[in-house]
């Protein structure tokens, strides 16, 4: 016979088993958002697919004038000769393996966001059906599939920013601008959106910021770290005079990513690891 703790472990384990086997058949019974046809926002909220208030990304796609199957799309010149550079670095079979970069250019091309025909675009030229195109686009959060603004706001979420105050920079950000997250601003010119980690702990909390202003050509995509809610709106307000701020730490008394007030040991050029005397050998 199984002792207590054994025979506990065991019921909540076929508890768990029951839940998921319920949860599946529910799945299996009901249309999946890639099958199911949304003809309206009205249509998506009755689904249910609006109920989902931690998703910060589009996860279904809605026919619109500007966004569907049958508006005309293709690279400009200048940029289907990247395109071909993006393929010339991979077999002719493996043409498929320019999915990722090529969706980078469209977001460019586009004003920050790739639109449906876009990605047909690039179906046609990698050679494979559409839904491989679809299944990179929305598996990876780079890709934007609704209009950004010009300048798209995106603030770390992951634990060491928001130990060190991201949502008060997002909070901020979103007061100054009067939108919610992934909405844009009524000039267009100003979205805010999330993104994780960025690799910028030991300066959190930090932004990124995308400037589609000047078109695939002149696109940066540029930190700004050690904020406060203040100098992140004063960071906004550069942007919008058209202005270039000062990209990386945002704390006077840092350089890069050493401690504030100046280095406290390295203080000198390190010695040297001795050499062996190789014609000794």
């Amino acid at each position: 016979m199984l002792p207590p703790a054994a025979r506990l472990a065991a019921r909540r384990l076929l508890g768990l088993a029951s839940a998921s086997a319920s949860q599946s058949a529910a799945r299996r019974l009901s249309p999946s958002p890639i099958s199911l046809q949304i003809s309206s926002p009205a249509a998506a909220a009755a689904t249910g697919y609006f109920s989902r208030a931690f998703s910060s990304a589009l996860n279904y796609h809605i026919d619109s004038p500007d966004n569907n199957p049958n508006m005309p799309w293709e690279f400009t010149k200048d940029n289907m000769e990247k395109v071909n550079e993006i393929l010339s670095h991979y077999p002719s079979n493996y043409k498929q393996s320019g999915i990722i970069p090529m969706l980078d250019l469209a977001q460019q091309q586009h004003g920050g966001w790739v639109p449906v025909a876009a990605m047909d675009a690039i179906a046609k030229i990698v050679g494979v059906a559409p839904i491989r195109v679809y299944e990179v686009a929305t598996f990876y959060s780079m890709f934007n599939r609704t209009k950004v603004g010009k300048y798209h706001l995106l603030v770390c979420g992951t634990t060491p920013c928001m130990i060190r105050g991201s949502r008060d920079i997002e909070d901020a950000l979103l007061k100054h601008l009067g939108v919610k997250r992934n909405e844009v601003t009524s000039d267009g010119l100003f979205s805010v959106g999330e993104m994780e980690c960025m690799g910028c702990c030991v300066n959190a909390p930090m932004i990124a910021v995308a400037d589609y202003t000047k078109g695939s050509d002149g696109y940066t995509y540029n930190y700004y770290e050690d904020l406060t809610p203040k100098r992140v709106v004063e960071l906004v307000e550069m942007l919008r005079r058209g202005e270039t701020p000062p990209r990386g730490t945002q704390n006077p008394e840092r350089k890069n990513c050493g401690p504030a007030g100046g280095m406290t040991t390295l203080l000198g050029e390190p010695k040297p690891p001795p050499c062996r005397d190789l014609d000794a050998c």
